[in-house]
């Protein structure tokens, strides 16, 4: 990460705090806070605790006219930080990172329990670059709301001409069908139980003619079968473009144009695991495109929550003053896109973070990126 571009975009963000209390500059704040997190810092605690060990380092590239602020202060100037601001120059600062070639940006949500307080726990939208592994935005819930009003916000945000957006079942909506649509994009949404009759109509499909064999049937069909770590995991599309087929469910959607089964089956040892997933998609019925996309949304889940809070022990993170939750779930996600860059080890994001702590060098490298 140059400092410059960094400084550029950041500069724009606007400090809360009145001029009597700036001992210490924005900037210099945010980016310690982001070294002492790719360091393996997980609180104000550690931040400024990192920033006193590496304090004479920190000052080649930082002002620190005054050292280094306190947690207390630290702590203090995130939970003041406005928040949309915040994840707006996120946003920006991610499109200045080469290689973004991802043609799947998958939409889902998660809670970081530690953030529990008065107000509740935190929940985060987060769009997710599949071919990356990159976080491209989040967008905040508000309280008393969920994660269908801020999807269509996240959406916004992101340019969806040419991309395939696949979101689980609270984002199976006809409003964002539509404002997916409307922006060049397509849309992959799955389809649960929650979507009553939806759901019923699409069950009853794909039940009567796979009990038949799926004979005489015009699908289109895909396989893949993954092996590792002590298990084979099977999964298997069909899906169908043909009218007849759509006809009850089309009129409701924008631009639908096929039904989905995904049926996954999975060894673990003599243990057998299966489970069976409905979609409706504005793509055309090749089952292999389908079932790419789809595999690659479920990657959000292991290489962006799981990663967060394994590596970054997100749900064990007590912020939860104001805006600080939130911005410091930012601050996390800059780090692990950071370390998903360098491509120089190939070690795990909790791995590059202690080589981050204990090499210098590989530090500058992270964040020359």
């Amino acid at each position: 990460m140059e400092e410059s571009t960094f400084s550029i975009i950041f500069s724009h963000l606007e400090d809360p705090r009145i001029d009597r209390t700036k001992r210490h500059g924005l900037l210099d704040i945010i980016l310690l806070t982001i070294c002492a997190v790719l360091c393996g810092a997980d609180s104000w605690v550690d931040v400024e605790e990192f920033g006193h060990i590496r304090e004479e380092w920190l000052k080649t590239f930082l002002e620190l006219p005054n050292g280094i602020p306190s947690h207390d202060t630290i702590g203090r100037v995130f939970s003041m930080i406005n928040g949309k601001a915040f994840d707006r120059c996120f946003m920006e600062w991610v499109q200045t990172l080469a290689g973004l070639t991802s043609k799947v940006i998958a939409i889902d949500g998660k809670q970081i329990r530690g953030s529990k307080g008065e107000r509740g726990s935190l929940t985060l939208v987060s769009a997710w670059a599949g071919e990356n592994k990159l976080v491209l935005a989040q967008e905040r819930v508000r309280q008393k709301s969920n994660e269908i009003t801020a999807i269509p916000a996240l959406l916004d945000l992101l340019d969806l001409k040419g991309k395939i957006v696949t979101i689980d079942a609270i984002g199976t909506q006809r409003g964002i069908a539509e404002q997916i649509i409307t922006e060049g994009g397509d849309y992959v949404l799955a389809v649960k139980q929650n979507q009553g009759k939806l759901w019923e109509e699409i069950k009853f499909i794909f039940e009567l003619d796979k009990n038949q064999g799926f004979k005489d049937a015009p699908y289109d069909y895909a396989e893949t079968v993954n092996k590792g770590h002590g298990r084979i995991e099977t999964r298997r599309c069909w899906s169908i473009s043909d009218p007849e087929y759509l006809m009850d469910i089309r009129q409701d959607w924008p631009s639908l144009t096929s039904l989905v089964f995904i049926e996954s089956e999975r060894w673990i040892g003599d243990k057998k695991e299966t489970a069976t997933r409905y979609f409706i998609t504005s793509m055309q019925g090749k089952a292999h495109e389908i079932l790419s996309t789809q595999r690659s949304h479920w990657g959000i889940e292991n290489s962006l929550h799981w990663v967060l809070d394994i590596a970054f022990n997100e749900d064990r993170c007590r912020v939860r003053k104001d805006n600080a939750a939130g911005n410091f779930a930012i601050i996390r996600k800059m780090a692990l896109n950071l370390l998903r860059q360098d491509k120089s080890v190939k070690i795990g994001a909790h791995g590059k973070r202690l080589r981050c702590g204990w090499d210098q060098d590989y530090l500058l490298h992270v964040l020359s990126q």
